[in-house]
């Protein structure tokens, strides 16, 4: 159950031990089944990132059950299991293997029709897909953190996951080259998916996003630089 009616049935929205940090969100124990995400900037909206996750669960995409939102807290089913980028550490994952799984979330993801919006061409949006927000549990990938979540145009999508990705493969960082092998597969025979518009529509997000450092920003010419040498 999402929504205010969710969280009165769900009483006070206590914290419980500290799980992890992100950044612009805490996450909590609640009990062995659910955690509580609080958002610490208080420029979210849980309630709306409850119903669309709602909506894509309805339509069988794999997203975490959630129990009740508030405008900050979010309560959700407590997954097991590493996130993609823990399994790249612990050697469970290859970054080939880690591409194709984000290209077909994309792709199950841009089948399900639109929440909102009744132009076919509109999909449900993601748009800060990459290998932190997939976690590999035992009932295989899901997806968690919504918040960027919006309608639009598929290839928009496409777009935000490649720039993430390419900003880490040119960053220097001792993830880089596992970022560059994991874009290069999720690119790979999925050249048509990632449009101009898209692109450019993504890096002028990820330019305006509050959260990015200057150096991000930097590396922002860069990555659409890597992106298209790997789409030609």
């Amino acid at each position: 159950m999402t929504g205010a009616a969710g969280a009165a049935r769900f009483g006070p929205m206590r914290t419980g031990r500290l799980l992890g940090s992100g950044r612009s969100a805490d996450v909590y124990e609640v009990d062995e089944a659910w955690v509580l995400r609080r958002d610490r900037d208080g420029w979210g909206d849980a309630t709306a990132e409850a119903a669309v996750m709602q909506h894509v669960h309805t339509h069988g995409y794999p997203v975490p059950t959630i129990r009740a939102a508030t405008r900050t807290d979010l309560v959700m089913e407590r997954l097991t299991g590493p996130t993609m980028l823990g399994a790249f550490g612990e050697g469970l994952l290859s970054p080939e293997e880690a591409g194709l799984i984000l290209a077909r979330l994309l792709r199950k993801l841009h089948a399900v029709p639109a929440r909102l919006s009744a132009d076919p061409a509109v999909r449900v949006l993601h748009l800060d897909l990459h290998p932190d927000n997939v976690m590999l549990t035992p009932d295989g990938p899901k997806v968690i953190d919504w918040a960027n979540a919006e309608e639009g145009p598929p290839g928009l999508d496409w777009g935000m996951s490649a720039v993430i990705l390419a900003q880490v493969a040119v960053g220097g960082d001792a993830v880089a080259g596992v970022a560059h092998e994991t874009l290069a597969a999720m690119l790979d025979a999925n050249e048509d998916c990632v449009t101009d518009d898209g692109l450019a529509g993504a890096r002028a997000r990820r330019a305006a996003n509050p959260t990015m450092s200057t150096r991000e920003v930097q590396l922002l010419g860069d990555a659409e630089e890597l992106i298209r040498e790997l789409l030609h």
